[in-house]
């Protein structure tokens, strides 16, 4: 379920971006790799069965949510419900 999940959150994210007005050079780059850590996470689930704790993913995420919080509310909120969803995994 956690899978599912995270793959609409991924979505959402996408579709965030493409309404957002410029990012600057490091939000673009926390981003690209969030959503490069999240597909891997995804693609390991698949493969191994099952997700593994993965620590600096959730600290990328936090940066990730703190560098945002302010200009892009939308995207927070987003970025938020994958901490909550990647928290009840027991990631």
């Amino acid at each position: 379920m956690a899978d599912q999940n995270l793959r609409e959150l991924l979505e959402q994210l996408h579709k965030e971006l493409e309404h957002m007005d410029a990012v600057d050079e490091q939000g673009n780059e926390m981003l690209r790799h969030l959503d490069a850590d999240i597909r891997n996470l995804l693609k390991r689930s698949r493969t191994e069965g099952e997700i593994d704790p993965d620590e600096p993913l959730l600290e990328r995420l936090q940066d990730t949510i703190d560098h945002f919080e302010t200009d892009h509310p939308r995207l927070t909120e987003v970025l938020s419900e994958m901490m909550t969803i990647l928290s009840n995994a027991g990631i």
